[in-house]
């Protein structure tokens, strides 16, 4: 029987009046390791959360109003790259990867993917204009064939965030075993092992402190891009049937989160747009998970560190594009941070994709946002699928 038992209700009205303790995640290592679980989860209420890295799987709603005469949009371009109009007469879908439609792509090799989708979101968000080219084949109800308008943010009758797949609970390391230098979404790899590329914010990122996803469901609260954000479904790709450790931290990437928010609350320093060398446009998005500490086995789970957390090591020049993959090692996020790791005899330098400084960042600010009581945690009204399910 847990010694430590409290109830999210019983945490917020913690928040409410002042009381609330509330670490990051790099605090909480600390704590657990001097006071073990039981008595990190007799001191510590909250624990938040972090990451910072690109996720292409992201883009945002827009429904930019009725024109005079009125337009079902039926191909529709924001400052040249396509957004989807499949849905009804103003509102679009900008995907984050989607490039321009003059962008010249790997015609070049390797293309510079300038700008895109993911680029779009940042000039919203950042307050600077767009100009949206609307085409339409004309009906009774909707006649107007084609308009073009300059538009901020603002002038958008309704503009939210919505990511099918973001905050991956873990992932692979890249590594190229081919004779020839390779652009991918993992970054650029050079030939015969010459570096190993990895995504992830180990300790701070938020799946890893809660690896079985028991205070992470629908409607949880977040940090999304600067604002307030919630989870909405499990992501695209979830996998909780990931291989594990001991302790039940996933080794492969495993669990995935669809997340939304209000764009107008967003900001550019945690939406930013991103050229992937070869691959093409995304966007970097900030999240960070506030995780109650319920008891010692949150307060366990929350305790992680770097050195307990495993990524696997797979090769991108033959294996992954071919569906063919295998584990070629394992190492630790310790060892990835360190810069290098010894890969197959020799010591490789490793390069990260995603922001350990920024995920502090943001797990910090998340921290002084529920210390002030300005944000209270979201209870799930529904789990995310997981290993019982």
């Amino acid at each position: 029987m847990a010694k430590v038992c409290k109830t999210f209700e019983e945490i917020n009205e913690r928040i409410r009046r002042g009381e609330a303790v509330v670490v990051t995640a790099e605090e909480m290592v600390e704590i657990v390791e001097e006071k073990g679980p039981e008595g990190a989860a007799k001191e510590v209420d909250v624990v938040t959360t972090g990451t910072f890295a690109p996720m292409c799987s992201s883009g945002a709603f827009l429904n930019f109003g009725h024109t005079r005469p009125r337009i079902k949009g039926h191909r529709v371009l924001i400052n040249n790259v396509p957004a989807y109009a499949g849905l009804a007469a103003v509102d679009i879908y900008v995907g984050a990867t989607e490039p321009a439609i003059d962008d010249p792509l790997n015609k070049v090799y390797p293309g510079s993917f300038d700008y895109g989708g993911g680029h779009v979101i940042e000039d919203l968000v950042a307050g600077r204009t767009v100009h949206l080219v609307v085409e339409g084949y004309g009906t009774h109800c909707y006649p107007n064939r084609r308009v073009e308008m300059d538009l901020r943010l603002s002038d958008f009758r309704d503009a939210f965030l919505f990511n099918p797949r973001n905050c991956y609970q873990n992932y692979n390391c890249a590594v190229n075993l081919s004779d020839r230098i390779i652009y991918t979404y993992m970054g650029v790899l050079k030939p015969h092992a010459g570096n190993i590329n990895y995504c992830s914010a180990g300790q701070l990122s938020p799946l890893l402190n809660d690896p079985f996803y028991r205070t992470i469901g629908i409607g949880t609260r977040i940090f999304l891009g600067g604002g307030e954000g919630y989870v909405v479904w499990h992501g695209t790709q979830h996998n909780p049937q990931a291989p594990r450790t001991s302790a039940g931290v996933p080794k492969a990437p495993a669990g995935t989160l669809a997340v939304i928010g209000d764009l107008k609350g967003m900001s550019s320093e945690w939406l930013k747009g991103a050229s992937i060398q070869g691959y093409g446009p995304s966007l970097f998005v900030g999240i960070g998970i506030p995780i109650p500490v319920l008891d010692e086995e949150m307060a366990r789970f929350t305790g992680v560190k770097d050195e307990d957390v495993y990524a696997q090591i797979v090769d991108f020049g033959w294996d992954y594009p071919q569906m063919e993959v295998q584990v070629l090692g394992e190492v630790s996020y310790k060892e990835l941070r360190s810069g290098k790791v010894l890969f197959q005899g020799k010591e490789v330098p490793t390069v990260p994709l995603s922001s350990y400084v920024k995920a502090r960042q943001i797990a910090e600010t998340l921290k002084g946002w529920i210390k002030e009581g300005r944000f209270l945690l979201g209870k799930p009204q529904g789990r995310l699928p997981s290993q019982s399910s």
